[in-house]
């Protein structure tokens, strides 16, 4: 009787019809269970085709005909390849949807921790908030923060570090200081605590909003030739360049080949001028924050500059100076490092 399917093998035809009741009611359990409706509607979709290759083999015969192809096993070898490519591609969809939601909760619950603990101070004073985020700097955090300013330009300096997951007692090093410390119990990349910093910036009313790495690689005291045409109302979005001042970052050949490489590219799609898109000593006017679009985790640079071309604010290039690390090592992949830049320009600019 199974052979009246038209199948040669009673054998093959028992097994798929078998197969397609298991698949069918693993994604019954799954709805049962968990509600998934997702899973549900593809159990059927993948239980509807191995049962027609079991039970009905001439609607594939019927499709390798219409798509010239000779043999029938070819075409069910297709449409099983191509469901596969589908699967892949949703489980990947669902991979990062999921990597998304914790990036997100993560935020959130640093930032509702620091609003938490935050003065309730209602001054009216000018600021200008410090962020500098921090993955394992511990070394070399304290001496970053204690060599601020108490102001600049007549702006109040706040200093807030975001600790990106760090596990070497960088937030300890911070509760020392003056500065305020905000911690992400898992790490986001640089672009994720530069988020952080940004969100809780704006919450507390900064008229100015600087960036410096953790490192001990920016020179402070250029801080106020930073704020300095923003706060003269010349510029909204400052930036330290090394190729127009001083470069003792000890970056090789290579890299210092790319970051010009990938400037000039900046500098093409956005009808600019730059010369370090890569530099995070930066100053840009808090009420401009809000207009920035900021997805990326980890390679921002380049995605504040496009943003900040894209959305009409006035950007000013400085000389600075930018010397070694003080302390440890880079955090920078080395050829990821490359791939991650141009990834970020490209969907920066299109989107």
């Amino acid at each position: 009787m199974l052979q009246a399917f038209g199948l040669d093998s009673g054998t093959l035809t028992a097994f798929l019809i078998g197969l397609a009741v298991v698949i069918f009611l693993w994604g019954f359990e799954r709805y049962r269970t968990t509600f998934s409706r997702q899973e549900f509607l593809i159990a059927i979709t993948l239980s509807l085709g191995v049962f027609a290759a079991g039970a009905f083999p001439a609607v594939y015969s019927a499709l390798a005909a219409a798509f010239h192809v000779e043999r029938r096993s070819l075409i069910v070898s297709l449409l099983a390849n191509s469901a596969l490519v589908l699967l892949v591609l949703y489980l990947l969809a669902q991979v990062r949807s999921n990597q998304l939601s914790i990036t997100e909760l993560t935020r959130d619950l640093a930032v509702e921790r620091a609003t938490e603990t935050a003065s309730s101070d209602t001054s009216t004073e000018r600021t200008v908030c410090v962020v500098i985020p921090a993955y394992n700097e511990a070394e070399s955090i304290r001496n970053v923060v204690s060599s601020l300013p108490k102001s600049v330009h007549d702006y109040a300096v706040e200093t807030l570090v975001v600790s990106d997951g760090s596990t070497d007692g960088t937030v300890d090093r911070v509760a020392t200081t003056a500065a305020t410390a905000v911690e992400h119990p898992l790490n986001q990349g640089q672009g994720g605590a530069l988020k952080t910093g940004f969100e809780l910036a704006q919450q507390r009313g900064a008229n100015i909003v600087v960036t410096i790495d953790a490192d001990g690689q920016h020179p402070i005291e250029q801080l106020d030739a930073l704020v300095a045409p923003i706060a003269a109302d010349e510029a909204d979005y400052v930036v330290g360049s090394r190729y127009a001042g001083v470069d003792e970052s000890g970056n090789g050949v290579a890299r210092r080949a790319g970051i010009r490489l990938f400037t000039k590219v900046i500098n093409v799609i956005t009808k600019s001028d730059m010369t370090d898109c890569t530099n995070g000593f930066r100053a840009i006017r808090g009420s401009k924050l809000g207009d920035l679009t900021l997805t990326e985790e980890r390679f921002s640079a380049p995605e504040l500059i496009i943003e900040a071309r894209k959305n009409g604010l006035r950007i000013r290039e400085i000389p600075v100076s930018i010397a070694q690390r003080e302390t440890g090592t880079t955090k920078k992949p080395k050829l990821g490092y490359a791939l991650g830049l141009a990834r970020t320009i490209f969907t920066t600019w299109i989107r």
